[in-house]
């Protein structure tokens, strides 16, 4: 192995062990969500041993990152977002961004207003940002209620109760929406 090789295996603990972090996972749940041992990741994440095929496959799953991510290596080829959309709580969210942690974008589709559930307002940690593509959407924050149509956008803290949905019952709406860590945990993985 070259001395470049070298510094990629050697970084690979320490991406690991941001992204468990980022992630809010303990090594137990980790451990759960992968059938790795919590002593094999502590071992992973410190660098006392290299990582193997084996191992890197669940964790790239349990992150909802490529492999070549976890290792860092160099992108080449094809520079745009293969888009997978995921479905929670009724909505279908398209991520834009490739990179784990940090700011996430998403478009999302908000169905007609007769498939969803009644607004729960929630908090959470973090600063939304959303921008309406089409239809419109009806955020509640706080006390208030707001109507966003095409080309409006909003921007809030997300420690103030809020809900977004659909407020048509005649067709989807769809926003582009902007969010750190603790925000796509919310939305996405439902803590």
């Amino acid at each position: 192995m070259g001395d470049e090789d070298d510094a990629v295996v050697r970084a690979v603990g320490a991406r690991l062990r941001g992204l468990r972090h980022r992630s809010g996972l303990t090594l137990a749940e980790l451990s759960g969500r992968t059938g790795i041992t919590p002593s094999t990741l502590s071992r992973l994440e410190t660098g006392r041993v290299q990582p193997t095929l084996g191992q890197l496959l669940p964790l790239s799953r349990a992150y909802g990152v490529p492999i070549g991510e976890l290792v860092d290596a160099p992108r080449v080829g094809d520079p745009r977002v293969h888009l997978r959309p995921v479905r929670r709580f009724g909505l279908t969210f398209v991520p834009l961004t490739r990179q784990a942690g940090g700011v996430q974008a998403y478009k999302v589709l908000y169905p007609p207003a007769a498939t969803l559930p009644p607004p729960e307002l929630r908090t959470h940690d973090g600063h939304e940002w959303f921008y309406v593509l089409s239809g419109a959407v009806r955020l509640v924050l706080g006390g208030d209620e707001h109507l966003l149509r095409a080309g409006e956008a909003a921007e809030f803290d997300t420690r103030t109760p809020h809900w977004i949905g659909n407020p048509a019952d005649d067709g989807p709406a769809e926003i582009i929406a902007i969010f750190g860590t603790q925000g796509e945990r919310m939305h996405l993985h439902g803590t």
